[in-house]
């Protein structure tokens, strides 16, 4: 439970320009190279660079024995600039 006063390291992110970002990575299997395993990834991220994927897949390249084969990526902003409407006229109620 967060108190108030305390914003997410989530939130701060998505207010800095930060968006969810998905990746279904295939790779290969080390010992049956005919064979694609998929792995999907997700975190928040900066588009159109994604520093947070790339240094993900720089690190795949160079610990894991997988051989990367494709990447396919979505992006989404969940907060976004705010939309303003015209008003055509005043309405009061009593």
């Amino acid at each position: 439970m967060m108190s108030h006063g305390v914003v997410s390291d989530d939130f701060r992110k998505q207010v800095a320009g930060y968006g969810l970002t998905t990746a279904q990575i295939f790779y290969r299997l080390p010992d049956y190279p005919r064979f694609l395993q998929s792995y999907v990834w997700q975190e928040y991220d900066l588009y159109p660079e994604f520093p947070t994927l790339t240094r993900f897949l720089e690190f795949w390249q160079r610990q894991l024995e997988g051989p990367l084969h494709s990447v396919t990526v979505a992006h989404c902003r969940l907060i976004g600039p705010a939309e303003f409407k015209m008003v055509d006229g005043l309405f009061r109620l009593h």
